[in-house]
């Protein structure tokens, strides 16, 4: 394999012009730290943030001249949209949302009459996908991503053609816990191929860069990573696209709410106060940005002792199911803390596929079975409108 080198990839990239056409992207110092993994190069873009949408055909540009540099099979990179200190937001409509700005030739929708609502914003979906699911959580440690990758699992033992986003950018975990190893492939030039791994199709960031590697990146370059792991990816027709968040109530919940019309949000939630706390915040974003609620899950629920049979309710006990009443959601499922779980999980090996006759695969996969019912149930949460962001 040919050495990637950063000079290589910096002569490439003056060939692209900035946004005014005068000078490149390197020689204005629009290019961040360029990140080298193998055949995977990944950097951003600084740009003005009222641009941003303009200056796409430049960020395609420096993608595809990266990707011509001998040894390049992956390029990812991302608008950042830093402001100067001291310069005026976007002007907004009235405190809301930027207002969109139409295409040339194309006349702007009036403006809501006084005392009207405002028209409902929609969103594109991705294509081919018919349902996409958020699970998500308040805080980090509660075991999110192992049941994201088991609930994905789930769903496709119960009949459905699945598909996983792992969101986490800081912390991608979905290439171990589902076992996989390699570089996406490109179908073309802008578009790759995802992973695949058990019948289920698989993107992260982890593919892109080694485990180790910290990603050091700030908001507008999560957000515009987000849109190209969901938009620029070969997904092809599926049932369901369960997208593992990133924990907290931050930029990947909002580009997720902002981007495509999410079918509803799992919240995961150990039994004790404090997590409950976090995943009410997590809850109650989502029901700001009107992404319906499909359900709560209290994981680590209770440790059974595998020698004694003796149960013991480490973190509390019912929590989760006591939140869910109150707030008048659906709780769906209790799952019990079970070494062998985490075992299978380090193992690139989850228990729905390893051990499908095991209590905990069936938990799994009733959990999964309530979910899709309301998704896919009559008026479910597939043919409502995309969200509409408010923001108070």
């Amino acid at each position: 394999m040919t050495d990637i080198k950063k000079e290589d990839l910096l002569d490439a990239l003056r060939k692209v012009k900035g946004p005014s056409l005068e000078g490149d992207i390197v020689s204005l110092g629009m290019v961040s730290e360029i990140v080298i993994q193998g055949d995977s190069v990944v950097f951003s873009l600084s740009v003005d943030p009222e641009k941003a949408q303009e200056l796409e055909p430049m960020r395609q540009a420096a993608e595809r001249v990266v990707k011509a540099v001998p040894g390049v099979n992956n390029a990812m990179v991302a608008l950042t949209a830093d402001r100067a200190p001291g310069s005026a937001p976007p002007k907004t409509n009235g405190g809301g949302p930027p207002r969109h700005q139409p295409p040339a030739g194309e006349m702007a929708p009036p403006p809501p009459m006084a005392g009207q609502a405002p028209p409902e914003r929609q969103i594109a979906g991705v294509p081919g996908v018919k349902a996409i699911v958020a699970v998500a959580s308040g805080k980090g440690g509660v075991g999110k991503s192992t049941t994201a990758v088991n609930l994905a699992l789930a769903f496709s033992a119960n009949g459905q053609s699945v598909g996983i986003l792992d969101a986490d950018i800081y912390g991608p975990s979905m290439p171990r816990l589902m076992g996989l190893t390699g570089r996406p492939e490109p179908v073309d030039d802008k578009i790759l191929k995802p992973m695949e791994g058990f019948g289920v199709k698989v993107m992260s960031m982890g593919f892109m860069v080694d485990e180790d590697t910290p990603m050091i990146w700030r908001g507008p370059m999560v957000m515009s990573a987000l849109t190209q792991m969901l938009r620029e990816v070969a997904w092809g027709e599926l049932d369901i696209l369960v997208v593992d968040m990133p924990p907290g109530t931050g930029d990947a919940q909002l580009t997720m709410a902002q981007q495509v019309p999410l079918a509803g949000a799992i919240i995961v939630s150990t039994p004790q106060d404090l997590a409950l706390i976090d995943a009410r915040k997590g809850l109650n974003m989502f029901r700001k940005v009107d992404v319906p609620v499909l359900g709560i899950i209290e994981n680590m629920s209770y440790f059974s002792c595998p020698k004694c049979g003796e149960r013991s309710e480490i973190f509390g006990h019912g929590g989760a199911r006591f939140e869910a009443e109150k707030l008048g959601i659906p709780f769906l499922g209790e799952i019990p803390l079970e070494m062998e779980v985490r075992r299978r999980s380090d193992a690139g090996q989850p228990i729905v596929v390893s051990d499908p006759e095991s209590p905990l695969a069936e938990i799994y996969r009733e959990i999964a079975e309530a979910a899709w019912a309301q998704i896919d149930g009559e008026g479910g949460a597939v043919s409502k409108p995309a969200p509409r962001i408010v923001i108070e």
